[in-house]
């Protein structure tokens, strides 16, 4: 589905399903150097089952066209232009590392527009390492490598290879690799920028989840406690086995978490 959105085309993955705003939105937000596609179980199912999906490409990432946008404020408030785009009054959000910070920001910036929001794979606040940062503008190869080996638990995770061609950690690499130059170092710097994320998570009154990663090295879980202890009416889940790339690694688990969620 394609959206002109501050004068920009922007591209939304709908899961299959022609949109109804009469329904209910799901909005699904990727992570750094990411784009939809990382949502692809996901946000496919909830289509088919009586849910609008919206599963973006920020600016700058594949499909949407503009330059990345350079803080976490930016990409809330064009998180907010895409829902008067798409006409619609309040969605849920769903958003993955990066996307879980502009999630926050979102609810906290707009909270009439917020039902509630799912952060998987959440840290606040998210600092980068020094090393990864410099190699995010220095050497974007490098920096993919190590983000790639850091966000998975095994190289050989379920669903592993159930056919030819099928490998998580190197499609998630060849993702990475599809973004234009620079963007990663824009993504990154401003997860590490963004500092008033427990401010915003204090003054949120929607229901919120936090989806956990038992091994993630990327936003760990201890990472996580501030964040759970200043939302109001938040719920953890804890996922077994699992990195940072979680929706690939444990596609079901997050998708049972966030049915459960969306079912109240």
């Amino acid at each position: 589905m394609w959206l002109s959105v501050n004068g920009q085309q922007a591209y939304a993955y709908t899961g299959g399903k022609p949109f109804d705003s009469a329904r209910p939105t799901v909005v699904f937000i990727h992570g750094a150097q990411h784009d939809h596609s990382v949502w692809i179980l996901q946000s496919r199912y909830l289509a088919h089952h009586g849910f609008n999906v919206l599963a973006l490409d920020l600016p700058g990432h594949v499909r949407s066209a503009g330059a990345p946008l350079a803080s976490v404020e930016e990409m809330a408030a064009w998180v907010a232009a895409v829902l008067d785009a798409a006409g619609v009054k309040t969605a849920t959000l769903v958003g993955h590392s990066m996307g879980s910070l502009i999630a926050i920001e979102t609810a906290g910036a707009f909270p009439e527009r917020v039902a509630g929001i799912a952060l998987v794979g959440t840290a606040v606040p998210m600092k980068v390492g020094p090393d990864l940062l410099n190699a995010t503008h220095d050497d974007e190869p490098l920096a993919q490598d190590m983000v790639n080996i850091w966000s998975h638990s095994t190289y050989a995770a379920k669903p592993s290879n159930p056919g030819p061609g099928f490998w998580i950690v190197g499609q998630n690499l060849r993702l990475m690799q599809r973004i234009a130059p620079g963007v990663m170092h824009t993504d990154f710097n401003a997860c590490n920028s963004y500092a008033r994320g427990l401010e915003r998570a204090a003054a949120i009154t929607c229901p919120a989840l936090l989806v956990l990663g038992a091994d993630d090295v990327m936003t760990q879980p201890r990472a996580a406690r501030e964040l759970q202890a200043a939302l109001k009416h938040a719920r953890t889940i804890n996922v077994p086995s699992c990195g940072h790339s979680m929706m690939a690694e444990r596609p079901d688990a997050v998708l049972n978490a966030l049915t459960g969620f969306l079912a109240g």
